[in-house]
Parts: C-alpha cells; sequence; structure tokens
C-alpha cells in the first residue's frame, strides 16, 4: 500500500515573472589574474551592459533576436535584487520621526486590519463556543454525569475541554481523548458513555483552533503546541485524580500528537498506556516539490488555505449517517487546509517515523486496512519496530479510517476497553511481583 498523501497534488505556484536558462549568468574573475576573487554579480553585469550600439546591433542581428529580451530580462532581475537588498537595509536601520508625519498615521491602516482580522477571529472563537457548549451529546442516562469547562495551555489559550464520569464509585480508570484534524471532543460523545459503562472516566480536549477553542478555526501553528497542551491537560486530571491510572487516546493526528507527547519521560511516567486509532505516521505529500517548498510557504503565508490539499471524495467511514452527521457538523472544520497546518502535520510525521525503534510506552493501535487517509502499513512499523515490551495492534479488515464511526464501533470501543482492562491487570501483577 502506498504512503498517505497529505496533499494529492502539488502546490501551484505562479511567478509573476520567469526567467529562461541563460538569463542566470555566473560572475566572472578579473583578466589576467588568475587567483582574484569572483566579482560581484552586479559589476560584471553592468559592465557586460555596457556595450555600444553597434555592438549590440552585431549581437542582436540574424534570425533569432533573442539576446535583447535577455537583456532585458537581466536587468529586471538586478534590480529587484537591489530593490530587496535596500529595503532589507531600511529595515534593520533604526528608524527615525518622519518629518511632519506621525509613524501612528501611517501605521494605522494596517492596524486597523490587524484588528479587524482579530476582531473577526475572536467572533468566531465565542460562535463556535457556544455551539460546543449546547453540542448535543445525549446525556440523559443516570449512570454518568458529564460536564463542559475551560482549560488554559501554556500560551494562555482557552481550551474548550468535556468529561464523563461515573456517578458512583471512583473509576478504575481514566482515557484522556485527543481527537483528529478538524473535528472536536463533543463527537465522541458515544464512545465515553461506552467508557462510563464500564466504569471508566473520560475527558477529552479540543485542540487550538478547532471546536470550542481559542484561534481560527482549522488552524494550528505548530501542533507542537498540541502536545504541549495535551501534557499539561494530562498534569491537572492526575493532580485532580489522584491514585488513578491515567491512558491516552488519540486518533489520526492526534494519534500523532499523543505518540509524540509519551515519548517524553516526565509524560509517559504518568500513563498507564496510550491507544491510538489510524494514527497520522509516514504521510507523505503528493510531490516532492510540496515538501520542498511547504516549510517556506508556511513561513510567508501560513494561513494561506490551499485548496488542492482537500480530500474529496474519500470517504472515512462506511455508515452513510455518520458521514452526514460529520459533514453537517459546524463545529467539524470542512474547508481547505490552511498551508501551515499542513506541513505541521508533515514535519511531525516525519520526526515520529524516523524514531519508532525509541517507543517504550506500552501502546494499542488499531487501523483499518482500507483507510485512504492514514497508511496502514505505518501502523504495523510502528508495532513492529517499537520496544515496548507490552504492545499491541489490531488490523480491521475493509475498514476505513474513522473506526469510532464505523458500524462496528462498539465492537472497535470494547476492543480499547478490553485493552486497557488486560493492561491494568498486567500493572497489578507487576506491582504484586515486586
Amino acid at each position: 500500500m502506498k504512503p498517505a498523501n497529505l496533499f494529492p497534488s502539488p502546490f501551484s505556484i505562479s511567478f509573476p515573472f520567469f526567467f529562461p536558462p541563460s538569463a542566470f549568468l555566473l560572475p566572472k574573475r578579473i583578466p589576467g589574474e588568475s587567483n582574484s576573487p569572483l566579482l560581484p554579480l552586479s559589476i560584471f553585469t553592468v559592465d557586460s551592459l555596457a556595450m555600444s550600439t553597434a555592438e549590440m546591433e552585431q549581437l542582436t542581428s540574424g534570425a533569432s533576436n533573442r539576446i535583447i529580451p535577455i537583456l532585458k530580462t537581466l536587468r529586471g532581475f538586478l534590480l529587484l535584487i537591489h530593490t530587496f537588498f535596500l529595503s532589507f537595509l531600511l529595515f534593520l536601520l533604526p528608524r527615525r520621526r518622519r518629518s511632519g508625519i506621525s509613524e501612528s498615521l501611517l501605521d494605522a491602516p494596517s492596524s486597523k486590519k490587524r484588528k479587524s482580522a482579530f476582531r473577526r477571529e475572536e467572533e468566531d472563537t465565542f460562535r463556535r463556543r457556544a455551539l460546543a457548549e449546547g453540542y448535543h451529546t445525549g446525556d440523559a442516562h443516570c449512570w454518568y454525569r458529564s460536564a463542559t469547562f475551560l482549560f488554559f495551555g501554556g500560551r494562555n489559550n482557552a481550551l474548550f475541554c468535556r468529561s464523563w464520569f461515573p456517578v458512583s464509585g471512583i473509576p478504575r480508570g481514566i482515557l484522556i481523548i485527543i481527537h483528529g484534524l478538524n473535528e472536536h471532543s463533543g463527537r465522541y460523545a458515544d464512545f465515553a458513555r461506552q467508557l462510563t459503562s464500564c466504569n471508566f472516566g473520560v475527558y477529552a480536549m479540543d485542540w487550538i483552533g478547532h471546536g470550542g477553542s481559542d484561534g481560527l478555526h482549522g488552524y494550528v501553528p505548530s501542533l507542537d503546541y498540541v502536545v504541549a497542551d495535551t501534557g499539561a491537560f494530562l498534569e491537572k486530571i492526575r493532580l485532580e485524580n489522584p491514585g488513578v491510572p491515567c491512558f491516552l487516546f488519540g486518533h489520526s493526528t492526534g494519534g500523532a500528537v499523543v505518540l509524540k507527547a509519551a515519548a517524553t519521560p516526565q509524560i509517559e511516567g504518568m500513563l498507564e498506556g496510550i491507544v491510538l486509532t489510524s494514527p497520522a505516521l509516514r504521510v507523505k505529500p503528493a510531490h516532492p516539490i510540496v515538501g520542498a517548498v511547504a516549510p517556506i510557504v508556511s513561513l510567508v503565508a501560513p494561513k494561506f488555505q490551499f485548496k488542492g490539499a482537500n480530500k474529496r471524495g474519500i470517504p472515512v467511514s462506511r455508515d452513510p449517517a455518520q458521514l452526514l452527521a460529520k459533514y453537517s457538523d459546524p463545529l467539524v472544520y470542512t474547508g481547505p487546509i490552511r498551508v501551515r497546518t499542513g506541513y505541521e502535520i508533515l514535519r511531525i510525521s516525519t520526526q515520529l517515523t524516523r524514531n519508532f525503534k525509541f517507543v517504550n510506552i506500552p501502546f494499542f493501535v488499531l487501523h483499518g486496512t482500507a483507510d485512504r487517509v492514514t497508511d496502514p502499513l505505518a501502523s504495523q512499523d510502528l508495532y513492529n519496530e517499537a520496544a515496548s515490551e507490552f504492545k499491541d495492534i489490531k488490523l480491521y479488515d475493509g475498514f476505513l479510517h474513522d473506526l469510532l464511526f464505523e458500524p462496528e464501533r462498539v465492537e472497535i470501543a470494547q476492543d480499547i476497553i478490553d485493552w486497557m482492562d488486560k493492561r491494568l491487570s498486567a500493572g497489578v501483577e507487576d506491582v504484586n511481583g515486586l
């Protein structure tokens, strides 16, 4: 099976002008001095351009008549370089007060644009948070209680969170859910209810830019932020539930986040194990040029929406009702992927794939063999190469990407519960054997 492609087609980047190969000239050495340093490109080019009309006519005579366009292009190229260089110098030099014109007046238009963009983003966050608060999770059963709250991450951004707990007694374990790209924690309510019926407590957190959390919808400036927020969230839960074993669950890109968080010794020491469904590992761009250009474009235009990266038409569940529910959910981001977000997935996926052999934490990885969003063979490689002593894998023949939204979701959830039971039993045996 081919590696999963984040971008099904290369970036289409249009430049305002193109240069013929002959327009890119190399510097030359000073005549008569074999060891002389290379002359700057601008000096050599000016010397080349300073020729008489007769010489120019001689060069451009004949059928081709291609030299003049090349020289004109080269001159424009030099002007562009000089302009950029001067602008760079002006940027570095200390700015002085402009006579007669206040800097605040000059900066007013850009300041207004920034404030307007921030206001729109803030309004959208409040709108999404209100939707998240009112999101129907079917909490009408008597065996558990549910709640929503805000958790403030490392950059003081408000993250929308949920919890589901059995009404009676202390849970025998806690599962912390980290959702996948573009979705939100409310979608996992059915899974949470099944867990509470087996006496497990559940927490879930919306990433930055997702669900009811702060940030531009669908935009993740760095997945390392999500990793750090996950670690901080785990610490908070451990403090509030002392002595209760904790597990981390991650789906798709959330699986990559969980795997990276668990690679930190401090986080690994707070966990009994991790569960990964359809983890985003070994994600590849559709064309090598995308991987080369993505880091640059993600810095220049991080929030740019790359329409070519949308995987339209690729099903993620075999249940039509679940597909309809997902893509009609206003809290699910369905717009084109933002360049920085796409690059972050490529970056963290590559980093994790290179370090499978250093994975030591107990884990259970689940993947559908017909998944066309992430690569089930990468999950198999994780299982084969990881150094973990307690590890399991289950591949579901013909299943798609969103395993917990497949027709067999109850059975898949039970597989996860059974694995956590097995892990907790093994932990008790280890303690008794000491």
